[in-house]
C-alpha cells in the first residue's frame, strides 16, 4: 500500500528540560506525516484535498507508540507513514521513526474519512473509490 517518508529536524522546542523530545511531539510529527502521506498519494496540499473530497477531516480514533530510542535538538530523524489498512470509512497507519538509519519509534493510528451533516455535525462516510485506488498503490 501506499508509503512516504518525511524528514523532521528535531527543534529547541520540542525537547523537554532533559533535553529528549517530549513525547507528545512525537505524536504531532505523526500527525503531519500522515497529512504528507495523504498529499502526496493524492497530488495535492491538505486544503485541497479537504475540499477536493468535500470531507471535514480524518480525525484519529486510535493511537500508539512504542518508543525504543530518544531523540534530541539537532537531530534529523525519517519518518517512514504507511498505510497497513482500509476499512469502510476508515484507514490504518503505522509510522517508523528512523533516527541514524536505526528504527527509534513504531506507531500506529486509525482515522475515519469524516463529513460534516447540515446540522454541523460530524460523521463518518465511506473512502471514496478513488481514495482506496490511490492508498492502495505502492509509492
Amino acid at each position: 500500500m501506499f508509503t512516504n517518508t518525511t524528514r523532521v529536524e528535531i527543534q529547541f522546542g520540542d525537547c523537554d528540560p532533559a533535553g529528549i523530545v517530549y513525547y507528545p511531539n512525537y505524536f504531532r510529527f505523526f500527525d503531519n506525516a500522515t497529512a504528507a502521506m495523504l498529499s502526496a498519494a493524492f497530488a495535492m496540499h491538505k486544503r485541497n484535498w479537504l475540499a477536493h473530497y468535500g470531507i471535514a477531516g480524518i480525525p484519529m480514533v486510535d493511537t500508539g507508540a512504542r518508543f525504543i530510542r530518544p531523540s534530541s535538538f539537532g537531530d534529523v530523524v525519517e519518518i517512514r507513514s504507511e498505510i497497513t489498512e482500509l476499512g469502510r470509512s476508515s484507514f490504518a497507519v503505522k509510522h517508523s521513526l528512523y533516527k541514524d538509519g536505526e528504527l527509534a519509534i513504531e506507531a500506529h493510528e486509525k482515522r475515519v474519512w469524516v463529513v460534516r451533516g447540515e446540522d454541523g455535525s460530524i460523521r463518518s462516510a465511506p473512502l471514496p473509490d478513488e481514495v482506496r485506488t490511490l492508498l492502495s498503490q505502492s509509492a
